[in-house]
């Protein structure tokens, strides 16, 4: 007699999440789009897959929804939330929520924990100046980045540009306006970021930034596959 094999659990996806977010609220895609400020369309594409969102329209819809930016990336809970105490997460990349955008391809890892004070994400970096990455960021909280390849420009509002080889880190003060850049002579580079706050409302407060939506990655690379994932893009482009 065969015995069925359980089945993996479902892959997290910013879809699966926001629709999962929306049914536990009663919600209807008109309401959610009116409640956010985001396209019935987009939020219909998002929900099946087909759209991401980029950084920006995340922090919109958390601001308005009221909801902290780490719950957006947390798979719902069951029954009533224990107290924090012990706990942990490994973080993977084939388990991360992705979102890509122009300049950047962000991985937040460890989705499945709720309530986060600190929010792990490794980033892509391909913009190459200040003035195709647009405008200075600012949000609330602090954050620590470690390149892991290539080379960094960093500029901030109060300090003079510098640039980070791959081993070097830096830890700012989030409020303070900054933009990762590529250094001259890189293509991308890769960085592992750790974004934190004071309260559990963790980047609630973030100010919007400017954008645009983009066609998400189905394939996540694995670990050693980082330093190919504009081949992978600009194959897969060539292709479409």
């Amino acid at each position: 007699m065969k015995t069925s094999k359980s089945r993996s659990p479902a892959k997290p996806t910013l879809g699966r999440l926001l629709r999962s977010l929306r049914t536990r609220n009663d919600w209807t895609l008109k309401e959610m789009s009116k409640r956010t400020g985001i396209p019935l369309s987009t939020l219909a594409k998002v929900e099946h897959d087909r759209l991401t969102l980029t950084y920006d329209k995340l922090l919109q819809l958390s601001e308005r929804l009221k909801i902290p930016m780490a719950d957006l990336f947390a798979e719902p809970s069951e029954g009533p939330e224990p107290a924090v105490t012990a706990r942990r997460s490994i973080g993977r990349l084939d388990r991360a929520i992705r979102v890509n955008t122009r300049n950047y391809d962000y991985y937040y890892l460890c989705a499945e924990l709720r309530r986060k004070r600190m929010i792990p994400v490794l980033t892509r970096i391909r913009a190459k100046s200040v003035g195709e990455f647009g405008e200075l960021v600012h949000h609330s909280g602090e954050e620590y980045i470690y390149v892991l390849e290539g080379r960094i420009e960093i500029h901030t509002e109060f300090y003079d540009p510098i640039v980070l080889e791959a081993g070097e880190s830096i830890y700012i003060d989030s409020n303070m306006g900054h933009a990762y850049v590529a250094a001259e002579g890189c293509d991308e580079a890769s960085v592992l970021g750790v974004c934190s706050s004071a309260d559990e409302g963790l980047m609630e407060s973030l100010m919007e930034m400017h954008g645009d939506e983009t066609t998400r990655i189905e394939t996540p690379p694995d670990t050693g596959r980082l330093s190919q994932v504009a081949k992978t893009k600009q194959r897969r482009k060539a292709g479409a």
